[in-house]
């Protein structure tokens, strides 16, 4: 199993969440705030394809690509998924198109889990980012199995948010099985 947490801050509203479904598993995680990533030019239309790119995105690739079991975690930024996350997912462009892999091939079938947080009513305002997320695993061939959408901004809000925990608990259960 893989964590990917895609805020830039640590401890917050979403890593708690996934903190309590991972309690007592063994599990990767990835903090991609972590890592070098960067931005790439768009070079999918031209003859010369993409170029290498100097950062440390192969590494989180490589782990990423080394699980079937993967939580995205990421709080709701202006409606949408963290800088971080939406950078990692970009990136996948370039190594769809790297012969030293065969990307969809090696992602399809994997299982995703979303966990995100937001204020201002997320359970509605959340939803196109459930949906882009749905989208984006379709693409690939992975399997989208559940989501949750927390109520909290604050750093500690979360733990007023009793049905996001429940179900945390619940997934705890099911990934100890």
């Amino acid at each position: 199993m893989l964590t990917i947490l895609g805020s830039s801050r640590e401890n917050g509203n979403s890593e708690h969440l996934v903190k309590q479904a991972m309690e007592g598993i063994e599990h990767t995680q990835l903090r991609l705030s972590d890592y070098k990533i960067h931005p790439i030019t768009d070079m999918r239309h031209t003859d010369e394809g993409f170029s290498p790119v100097d950062d440390d995105y192969e590494a989180v690739l490589a782990e990423f690509l080394a699980h079937d079991l993967i939580i995205f975690v990421t709080p709701i930024y202006w409606f949408g998924m963290t800088s971080h996350m939406k950078l990692f997912f970009d990136r996948w462009s370039q190594y769809m198109r790297d012969d030293r892999y065969n990307f969809k091939e090696q992602v399809r079938g994997k299982k995703a889990y979303v966990i995100t947080t937001g204020g201002s009513n997320p359970y509605v305002t959340g939803l196109p980012l459930i949906q882009q997320f749905g989208h984006i695993f379709d693409f690939v061939g992975m399997t989208f199995e559940d989501y949750v959408i927390g109520n909290a901004v604050k750093p500690g809000e979360i733990k007023n948010d009793l049905l996001a925990l429940d179900k945390m608990k619940a997934w705890n259960n099911t990934f100890k099985k």
